[in-house]
């Protein structure tokens, strides 16, 4: 398995307090006290880079038109065009959700139509999941025929030896590979996603024409390597290092990985360690992570056994061991020091991947089903008759179309030059793992006890998804990245808001606005906000539920930053409920504009994804109004109490405090 759990440091990081906020500014015209506002404490994933301070709020009312018009064009070009970083700060932003984004060209979506069929036709009459699952390994016919079929360069330049695909190119055929085979899948995943997708976003031309083509063809096979027995989710405490040596030709890199995909198979790895590093301001040294590009031909390199796990068998899973391991300089990927933000990119970059193959999975599930329940006759009728079973079927299509909807909806904006999409794809892993999960458990209670015999291999897609809420990133942290990143987003809107205050003749307008639109937020009148612009009028209630909760939700992230400041990092039971509340949204967005598409263009699933649309909004809209709601109360205040104290005395007890009931 990838083997990263995204690190607390990486969340922690998002947020740091910036100087006080003179106590004489007039935020506390809004009705709130004054904030303190939040800088940019560095966060080496783009996610962090991308959200830009937007100073520059206040307009000096001896401005120029024309000075005015350069500062409020620079910001616009520095605001985000994220729809998940404006709802933070309860704003629309529809250029990357609306319309319902298609980013194959003619000649993308034939060449993509020419290679759904082959790749479908291998899963279905060549690799045998039931198979590599019982011998742990991933069968030699198996692994030949996906290179035949270039499946392991799939994103690689044609000119480099791969097929040259798009994001979206991509997430269908791993949307195949995902419906049958997830053991495959992670095989394939760790060599490209993240494998070797350092060397596609940060390689140099050499790296590039000397590591690709045999890459891509799969002579060489990849893996990623960061995780050590100290550091899963905290990332930044690696103990691998790498020293320059006196000649400066080469770095000695010591140290060990565990739970590394492909780790025994692979010849190129990925490697992070910490380099020590002199900074020129103030000549001091520190450690940073560094990314290195490391051949098993170096010597040095060797593995563990494959480890045995609970799924996805069929993958390579083992520990890497680096024994004064000569690697030449012009292996760095990336700049010295900069391994933290190539580790954070790979991750954001391969992320929608796993939705879209989830999303096959569940396609596959869900056929299995609705297989079962239209045949089997239970009390003198089919099953799929039944209320309970209905109930089932239904919820299991709404996880699915929404993890579809998710992926696609990334991928295109990714195709289309977007490069602020972090929160969008953390929030498409987090959902897709759960939706999936919960999918094929459904399934396994609708077959029954056909569903837990081996024979019907629900239960082996079942053993290979729980790892998908753990790797990359585990969904307990993303939870806190994407609720955190949110918050900093927020805070510097806010920032700018008390910059203008202090000129208030000369930001007299935006002033006025933010008032308005306080004052209507607490009235419960709404801020103005609206999708009818962009949504098909028969979903025009769908959408008014859709843009209240926006409202409910940038005003309880508004409450909660003010109440909290710096010490919402500390603040995990609410980051979690805002950040179920940021998924909820993104994931009524994501259907409103795939449903508009549909009935706009008259597909004739269209009826069919309107009722799929409304039925998903409905419920969503309760809930973020019953996590957002609930944060203003004082049972739910106790309620956290409760659970601190609970897990406290389990802890110190070193398992369950009360005893048992028999007294024996």
């Amino acid at each position: 398995m990838q083997g990263l759990r995204l690190p607390p440091l990486a969340c922690w990081r998002l947020l740091r307090l910036g100087p006080r906020a003179q106590r004489s500014g007039g935020v506390s015209a809004l009705g709130h006290p004054p904030l303190q506002p939040l800088g940019t404490r560095l966060y080496a994933a783009q996610a962090a880079e991308a959200v830009l301070d937007k100073s520059g709020a206040h307009v000096a009312s001896s401005q120029t038109a024309s000075e005015k018009k350069s500062l409020h064009d620079s910001r616009v070009l520095w605001e985000s065009k994220s729809f998940a970083v404006g709802m933070f700060k309860g704003q629309i932003n529809t250029e990357q959700v609306f319309p319902f984004p298609s980013a194959l060209s003619e000649e993308q979506a034939q060449t993509l139509q020419e290679l759904v069929g082959p790749v479908s036709r291998f899963f279905e009459e060549v690799n045998d999941p039931a198979k590599n699952d019982v011998l742990e390994q991933v069968e030699e016919r198996t692994m030949q025929g996906l290179k035949e079929l270039g499946a392991f360069g799939l994103q690689i330049p044609v000119h480099l030896g791969g097929l040259g695909l798009s994001n979206t190119q991509y997430a269908r055929l791993v949307e195949i590979v995902g419906m049958h085979d997830l053991g495959v899948g992670i095989t394939l995943g760790a060599h490209q996603s993240i494998g070797f997708k350092g060397i596609l976003l940060f390689g140099t031309p050499e790296q590039k024409e000397k590591y690709l083509p045999k890459l891509a063809s799969g002579e060489t096979i990849a893996a990623f390597c960061l995780t050590e027995p100290a550091s899963g989710s905290d990332a930044a405490s690696i103990r691998t290092t790498a020293e320059l040596s006196p000649c400066g030709t080469f770095y000695t890199l010591n140290g060990g990985k565990i739970w590394i995909s492909n780790g025994g198979i692979a010849e190129i790895f990925t490697v992070f360690a910490k380099t020590p590093l002199k900074d020129e301001a103030t000549g001091e040294v520190k450690d940073k992570i560094t990314a290195f590009i490391v051949e098993r031909a170096f010597g040095g390199v060797t593995h563990g056994p494959p480890e045995k796990k609970m799924g996805i068998k069929a993958s390579n899973t083992a520990e890497v061991h680096f024994d004064a391991v000569r690697v030449p300089v012009e292996n760095v990927l990336g700049a010295p020091g900069a391994g933290f933000k190539v580790a954070m990119n790979i991750l954001n970059n391969g992320r929608f991947g796993m939705a879209a193959a989830l999303a096959g999975t569940m396609r596959g599930v869900i056929s299995q089903a609705v297989a079962h329940a239209a045949n089997r006759t239970q009390f003198g009728d089919k099953i799929y008759n039944f209320g309970a079973i209905q109930e089932k079927l239904a919820r299991m299509a709404l996880l699915q179309y929404v993890t579809e909807s998710m992926a696609y909806m990334i991928s295109a904006n990714m195709d289309q030059g977007a490069s602020d999409f972090q929160i969008e794809a953390a929030i498409s892993k987090i959902f897709g793992s759960e939706a999936a999960w919960t999918v094929t458990d459904e399934c396994i209670q609708l077959m029954g006890g056909m569903g837990f015999m081996k024979d019907a291999g629900v239960e082996r897609v079942m053993r290979d998804l729980r790892i998908f809420r753990i790797f990359e990133g585990t969904n307990d942290i993303l939870r806190l990245f994407v609720a955190l990143n949110g918050f900093q987003n927020a805070g510097n809107q806010m920032r700018g808001l008390q910059k203008a205050i202090k000129n208030p003749l000369g930001n007299a307008g935006l002033i006025v606005s933010e008032v308005s639109k306080r004052m209507r937020r607490r009235a419960g009148f709404g801020t103005g906000i609206t999708l009818s612009a962009v949504v098909h009028p028969s979903l025009n209630s769908s959408a008014e539920r859709t843009v209240q909760a926006i409202d409910l939700f940038a005003g309880a992230v508004e409450e909660q930053l003010l109440k909290h400041g710096k010490k919402i990092i500390d603040e995990q039971f609410v980051l979690k409920r805002i950040a179920d509340g940021a998924i909820d949204l993104y994931a009524m967005v994501v259907v409103l504009s795939r449903a508009s598409r549909s009935l706009e263009q008259g597909h004739p699933t269209a009826q069919h994804e309107k009722v799929l649309c409304d039925t998903w909004c409905t419920e969503a809209a309760d809930r973020v109004t019953q996590n957002l709601t609930s944060l203003r109360a004082d049972s739910t205040r106790q309620l956290f109490k409760n659970l601190r104290s609970i897990s406290k005395a389990v802890v110190e007890n070193e398992g369950v405090v009360s005893p048992h009931p028999l007294g024996i």
